[in-house]
This record gives C-alpha cells, sequence and structure tokens, in this order.
C-alpha cells in the first residue's frame, strides 16, 4: 500500500511539473520557484531528505552558475565589440560561409561558453545582420537547434548536461565532466555541422534585403547578469530536487521502457523544457542505451518549439519570434532530425 500512495503522491508531482508551465502563465513566469516548490514536495514524499542531498543540491548548480556569469560578465561589456567583429566577418566572407560559421560555430561553442551566451551572441548577429523576416526567422531556428545539441557536451553547457552528469555521477555510470561528450559526441558534432549546411540552403541568398528583425539597442544591464545567474542556480537545484525525488518512479516504470520508445516519447521536451524531463526521466539504473536515446529524443525535440529549451526561449523573446513563426520551420525540422538520428541512436556503438 505504501508503494502505491508513493508512486500517486509523485505521479500527480509529476503531471503537475509537466502541465502547469503550459497551461498556467504565472508559473510559466515563476518557473525556477515552483520547480523548487516541487522538487522539495518531491523529495519529501519519497522520504530521501539526507545531507548529501542538500549538499548536491546547494553544490551542483554552482558550476555552471559561475560559467553563466562570467559569460554574461563577458558579453556584457564586449557587447559593441561583437557586433563591430560580426560586420567586419561579413564584409569579409560570403553569405554562405558566415551563416554556416554562425551556426557551427555556436553550436560548438555553447557547451564551454554556456547556451545563454551563445544564444545571446545569436541574437546580435542577427541584429547586425539585415534579413527579410522570413528566412532570418529560420536562421535563428536552426542556429538554436545546433546551440541547445552542442551545450549538451559538457556540464558547464546547460542545465539538461548539468542535471544529467549530477544523477550518474555514481554507480554505475561514473560520469565525469566528458561523459555526454563521450556518449553523444560522435552524433552531435555531425548534426551541428549538418544544420549550419541546413542553414546555408534554407536562409538562401537574402542579406541587406531589409525587413529583418531587430534585438533592443540598449544593452542589458548589469543587474539582469546576476539575475539570470541567480535563476540558473535556483532552476539546477529545483531540477536536482525532482531528479532524487522521481528516483523511485525511474527505478519502477522507466527502466522498464524500451530505449527506442523513450526516444520517441521524448518527443513531449517540444512543449515542456528538456531539463525538466530530463530530471524526471534519468537516473542510474537506466542503461547506456536507454539514456543516450532518451538525451537524444530530448535534445532534438527541444528545438521544434519555443519552450523546449532555453536559446529557444531566450532568442525568441529578444527578436519577437511568435509561437507560429517558429513552429513552421522548428516542427518539420525536428521530425526530419529525429527521423534520421533514430537508427543511429540505436545502432551506433
Amino acid at each position: 500500500m505504501e508503494s502505491v500512495w508513493l508512486t500517486v503522491g509523485l505521479g500527480l508531482v509529476f503531471v503537475a511539473v509537466m502541465v502547469s508551465p503550459f497551461l498556467v502563465k504565472r508559473v510559466e513566469a515563476n518557473l525556477e520557484t515552483f520547480l523548487f516548490v516541487m522538487g522539495v514536495i518531491a523529495a519529501s514524499i519519497a522520504s530521501v531528505w539526507n545531507w548529501h542531498l542538500v549538499r548536491e543540491a546547494l553544490v551542483e548548480p554552482i558550476k555552471i552558475t559561475v560559467a553563466v556569469l562570467i559569460a554574461g560578465l563577458i558579453f556584457h561589456y564586449l557587447r559593441h565589440q561583437i557586433r563591430v567583429g560580426v560586420a567586419s566577418i561579413m564584409h569579409r566572407v560570403s553569405w554562405r560561409v558566415f551563416v554556416l560559421l554562425v551556426v557551427v560555430v555556436l553550436g560548438l561553442l555553447s557547451s564551454i561558453i554556456t547556451a545563454i551566451i551563445a544564444a545571446l551572441i545569436l541574437v546580435e548577429v542577427v541584429s547586425a545582420m539585415d534579413l527579410p523576416r522570413r528566412p532570418e526567422v529560420r536562421f535563428v531556428v536552426l542556429g538554436c537547434f545546433a546551440i541547445g545539441l552542442g551545450a549538451a557536451l559538457t556540464p558547464l553547457g546547460e542545465p539538461l548536461s548539468t542535471i544529467a552528469i549530477a544523477k550518474l555521477k555514481g554507480e554505475p555510470h561514473n560520469a565525469g565532466f566528458f561523459y555526454l561528450a563521450q556518449l553523444l559526441g560522435r552524433m552531435i558534432v555531425p548534426g551541428i555541422m549538418a544544420l549550419g549546411l541546413a542553414a546555408v540552403f534554407l536562409v538562401g541568398r537574402h542579406v541587406h534585403e531589409g525587413a529583418g528583425l531587430t534585438a533592443p539597442e540598449e544593452p542589458e544591464k548589469l543587474s539582469h547578469v546576476v539575475v539570470r545567474g541567480g535563476k540558473v542556480y535556483l532552476f539546477v537545484m529545483a531540477l536536482l530536487l525532482l531528479g532524487s525525488g522521481f528516483k523511485p518512479l525511474i527505478d519502477l516504470y522507466f527502466t522498464h521502457i524500451p530505449a527506442a520508445a523513450l526516444y520517441w516519447a521524448n518527443s513531449a521536451s517540444a512543449i515542456l523544457d528538456n531539463a525538466t524531463l530530463t530530471a524526471a526521466e534519468i537516473g542510474p539504473s537506466l542503461d547506456t542505451l536507454q539514456i543516450k536515446s532518451a538525451l537524444m529524443g530530448l535534445l532534438i525535440s527541444g528545438g521544434a518549439l519555443i519552450p523546449g529549451n532555453i536559446p529557444n526561449i531566450i532568442s525568441a523573446g529578444k527578436l519577437k519570434i511568435g509561437s507560429k513563426e517558429w513552429a513552421v520551420i522548428g516542427l518539420p525540422v525536428a521530425a526530419v532530425v529525429m527521423a534520421v538520428y533514430f537508427p543511429i541512436v540505436l545502432f551506433l556503438r
């Protein structure tokens, strides 16, 4: 009977976490606080509170928070130089090379400079260009796809990778800093290259034709950089608590789901933040193929719609891209990439 009540209680928390941010605007606007409360409730229902969990929740978010703060400060003070550099490069190389470089370089660097800063740089690049709206939206969406994929290669890149490493660092996986790079790198790096080529094809030769997207000219306030770091810290802490609380559900149910089913089921990350789903699904009881399938499904589908990951939310918000505009390009791209990767994920050893 106790296990039944445990399953029911955690199941209700799971549903609340998955559905509330999508349906309730106040929850969406205060997501970090909401997830923290849900994490405390989940850990309490599962009776997993101990000093190890408290220490992990306080310590694990520090690395990515520091990375976000440092990268944010650098970006804050070098924003003008970045714009000047972008303009200089645009005059020195062809538009095809420029588009390819932006998508590939930001995708590969996002695991070091963080997905948040990579997205902010993408916004600056787009603002410095003079594209019509439709090809520019395509450029932004494909750039965010690449950033979302690349950021997963290290625990500094985004909350998804931070949570995955934290939950898999013990036996039997013993995940270290480069665990995800070793597990997913052979799939992610070629995918970023392919997205760069797709951007060249889909953007088309429309440079200097006007009517494009423009980010606000006023520089980001220093206080915003600090607040963003604090939100990242609270977000990761909340997801760690959720992950520990959901561990009984993972052990009971997710370990029995085939890798192929996990891959396609995680198409849900198109509408639900993929870091939240990572906290709910990934655990040491999953085997390597299940982990690989679940994470790749989350990473790819996360680019399909604006709520899927952090780069989408930042870029769409600053460039005023609507949900329908994003979906027109994001959904078909995600569908194609999911289909192409499916046999690769299952059979590449």
